[in-house]
């Protein structure tokens, strides 16, 4: 189905991280920012609306931080959903992979999707995502992930998420083999992109001309391993690729929008819109507020209007494209914080999901995206 049918209400439960990764997209944001939580009440506000307003059942827990750092106010807001509507109630939860034992068992009892940020092997890992002082990652969430595919219940899916850079482009089916010893079977990759800071990118030639990221030789390795991974029986995605499944005149569900309860108390559309306070060029993304003493969210209709208006036939770039209808203007967030527009295209991007979608055609695949 095209990731714009994936509607879900994210949790961004604390802007607390036990890992150090050196791409991390939000890290000035946080660095800003004294660490925040979010408020309990604010997520059953959330939990009310989405259940009264979506026919979804599906919550998810998500950074700008490490969710698991918040572990107890994860445990209290899922018992809450599942207060609500019981055993339809799914969760999913994208987790670096570092936490204890204890975190694992609980998820799995209670998780249906457990998706790993994990950029391969230990070498790769361990330089790209260390925990502070440069000590490696790499043995902690092996075991754990591990572990999650021996016991993980309730019909769960376990996935890895791994971001490429040049130190694992050219290394894509190594990775894909390693991972398949670990027992899992569903991989997504998304290429390396801009740290959301306080300008578009458009508009800062330092970051434009200091970005090293070869695309192009993203798509020709990324071909190669999907192909490779598909005779082995492993889905190897790409958020390039996550609309190919279906047609669709919106890209994700930014543009419906679904909510993100950010920790600092406002309703944001998008994973890259981590805090709502001086979100400035991503502000348009920020849809609502939290309004602590009368214990309601206050949403922001005019903004609501706009982003469901970022569709095809809006978007006249897109219009003249010939997979219009299998990417939809791209990832939104992306494209907004490169491009300063809600409606312009992402000239990154648009060359490759054609060729890619030229050397792979139509793909299916199951409800498990991130």
């Amino acid at each position: 189905m095209p990731h714009v049918n994936k509607e879900m209400i994210s949790f961004f439960l604390t802007t607390k991280c036990n890992l150090r990764c050196r791409y991390c997209y939000n890290s000035q944001k946080r660095r800003d920012n004294p660490i925040q939580t979010l408020d309990l009440d604010f997520a059953k506000a959330g939990i009310d609306y989405f259940f009264d307003n979506f026919q979804s059942r599906h919550i998810r827990f998500y950074g700008p931080g490490e969710p698991t750092q918040a572990f107890f106010l994860m445990k209290e807001i899922r018992d809450y959903a599942y207060s609500k509507v019981g055993e339809k109630l799914t969760v999913e939860i994208q987790t670096n992979g570092a936490f204890s034992y204890k975190v694992c068992e609980w998820l799995f009892e209670n998780a249906n999707i457990v998706w790993v940020s994990f950029d391969g092997t230990p070498d790769i890992q361990n330089y790209n995502r260390p925990f502070p002082k440069e000590r490696p990652s790499s043995p902690i969430i092996e075991e754990n992930v591990k572990s999650l595919t021996r016991h993980l219940k309730r019909n769960g899916t376990v996935g890895v998420r791994v971001t490429i850079t040049n130190n694992n482009m050219h290394r894509q089916i190594e990775m894909i083999n390693y991972f398949a010893l670990l027992g899992i079977k569903h991989i997504w990759c998304d290429p390396l992109f801009q740290e959301v800071k306080d300008k578009p990118v458009c508009m800062t030639k330092e970051r434009q001309e200091n970005f090293d990221f070869n695309m192009d030789e993203f798509v020709h390795t990324y071909v190669k391993a999907y192909k490779y991974a598909k005779s082995i029986g492993i889905f190897y995605g790409t958020n390039l690729i996550y609309n190919f499944d279906g047609y669709s005149e919106y890209n994700c569900r930014a543009c419906i929008p679904v909510p993100h309860l950010t920790p600092d108390g406002y309703v944001s559309a998008c994973d890259m819109v981590t805090f709502g306070g001086n979100a400035n060029h991503m502000q348009p993304l920020v849809y609502g507020k939290w309004n602590a003493e009368d214990k309601v969210i206050q949403f922001y209709e005019e903004r609501i209007k706009v982003l469901r208006s970022r569709k095809v036939s809006n978007m006249p770039a897109c219009k003249k494209c010939e997979v219009s209808s299998k990417c939809a203007g791209y990832c939104l967030g992306e494209t907004l914080n490169e491009t300063g527009s809600l409606f312009g295209c992402n000239p990154r991007v648009c060359g490759a999901v054609r060729k890619i979608y030229n050397e792979i055609g139509t793909v299916k695949y199951e409800y498990f995206h991130p």
